[in-house]
């Protein structure tokens, strides 16, 4: 197959390429940096592209079979006016610049598999989410429906369209594991506004399998919850983490203290959704790791 990847640097996209690599796929990375793409991720062709600044080179998706959308914009950082802007852009003008890009290829692109979150539902406690909720209301719920409403814009070019909104993805070298560590470490990691918000997990290994067989499987589109089938609240994960870590997690986290922290971001931490994998159980996709215990160990080896 012949796949191309934006946001092939990333946590995701790295573990992605490689494994495309490894089974013998061709890829082609569409990036800001060549130099730096090339240098991290080894044989892959690259073309240079700036989402947000214009349309996505036709000539470099012409021809391939598939392309996964990862980039966007660092969504754990505080949330000033400017960051907010940033982080709309580069999810709804970058994807609709993507695809612009996929319209414009000849031949184009059959699949488009796009990243997504399930920041798109909203806060909402311990009710039971699947694909079929609707969205929310806050700021980043808006973002994930523009996101995906720009993605699902390629099916007008033909394209298969997958939309994999992602939990919180365990492994070390990066994302909200890696935050979490050098507390949970030091022994003063624990629950965080009162840990009884809903924290769903899919370990990277999984994660990467859900978009190779969305990539290989044409009867698979439409949004995904890419979490494992059980989430936990905050405050089980943070007793998992330090069983996996042999330390104490019993330092609460006071909502307020992450509020005057990182401003409107603390909401991803201080609220959650109780997502289940609905539409993969139906499509008989299965996870190598289900059990929280045995994934964070795997993660932090």
């Amino acid at each position: 197959m012949k796949v191309a990847v934006t946001g092939a640097t990333g946590l995701i996209g790295s573990r992605l390429v490689a494994r495309l690599l490894e089974r013998g796929d061709e890829v082609t990375v569409l990036t800001r940096d060549p130099d730096r793409a090339r240098g991290r991720l080894g044989q892959v062709g690259t073309t240079a592209w700036s989402p947000t600044h214009a349309p996505a080179p036709a000539d470099a998706l012409a021809g391939r079979d598939a392309v996964v959308h990862l980039a966007g914009e660092n969504v754990a950082q505080r949330w000033t006016r400017e960051a907010r802007e940033r982080i709309r852009a580069s999810r709804e003008l970058g994807t609709s610049d993507l695809v612009a890009g996929i319209r414009a290829a000849d031949p184009r692109p059959g699949v488009l598999v796009s990243a997504s979150g399930v920041g798109y539902y909203g806060a909402r406690g311990d009710e039971r989410i699947d694909e079929t909720a609707p969205p929310g209301h806050d700021f980043l719920a808006e973002v994930v429906v523009a996101w995906e409403r720009e993605a699902e814009a390629a099916t007008q070019a033909g394209a298969r369209v997958v939309r994999v909104r992602t939990g919180v993805v365990l492994d070390r070298s990066g994302g909200a594991l890696a935050k979490m560590l050098p507390p949970f470490r030091a022994g003063i990691g624990g629950p965080v506004a009162g840990g009884r918000q809903y924290m769903p997990w899919i370990h990277l290994d999984d994660l990467v399998g859900v978009y190779l067989a969305a990539l290989d499987h044409a009867e698979w589109s439409g949004p995904l919850n890419a979490s494992a089938p059980e989430p936990v609240t905050n405050r089980e994960f943070s007793k998992a983490l330090g069983r996996a870590l042999h330390r104490p997690a019993v330092m609460p986290v006071p909502a307020l203290a992450l509020r005057m922290l990182y401003g409107g971001m603390a909401e991803i931490v201080t609220t959650g959704q109780r997502a289940v994998p609905r539409r993969l159980s139906e499509l008989g996709h299965r996870f190598r790791h289900t059990d929280l215990d045995e994934a964070l160990a795997t993660a932090l080896r």
